[in-house]
């Protein structure tokens, strides 16, 4: 788009279908990257790609030719095809319905790049479903408990 200029950075957050522990460290680090690479074929930026044992954050610029529905759509089915191909879980592995996204300026970017970089050390304090009810919340995301992310915590 000529003489279209954006600073829009998102976050997106999904997790595995049933909430299972399955995201192994032994293929976390290519998985992120994978998604990485994911997020650079759809003509985004990736900012910073991380998570944990059941669930994945993804921080991106978008420009604003592409919705965020679409970007989590591609992200989610691209790397359940992946994980399934290189067959890095027994089964069959899904990422649950939904996402939540979360929009940040500028000036949060450094911050939120530190704080899914940190996952690991993070959810040695926090569960998921705490952390994501705090996004929510200091979001002022307003929510129905039954349409949440499955949680087992």
């Amino acid at each position: 788009m000529a003489n279209t200029y954006s600073q829009i950075t998102i976050q997106i957050v999904f997790a595995v279908k049933g909430r299972e522990n399955i995201l192994h460290e032994n293929f976390r680090p290519e998985l992120f990257k994978y998604i990485n690479g994911v997020i650079k074929g759809k003509s985004q930026f990736p900012l910073a790609v991380n998570g944990w044992k059941d669930h994945v954050h993804v921080l991106f610029g978008l420009s604003p030719n592409i919705a965020v529905s679409e970007m989590a759509r591609d992200i989610k089915a691209n790397s359940s095809k992946w994980i399934n191909e290189h067959k890095l879980v027994k089964g069959t592995f899904n990422w649950q319905e939904g996402f939540g996204a979360f929009s940040y300026s500028r000036s949060q970017r450094d911050n939120v790049i530190k704080y899914i970089i940190n996952q690991e050390k993070h959810h040695t304090v926090k569960t998921f479903k705490e952390e994501y009810l705090d996004m929510l919340r200091k979001s002022e995301i307003e929510y129905d408990e039954k349409y949440l992310f499955e949680f087992y915590d």
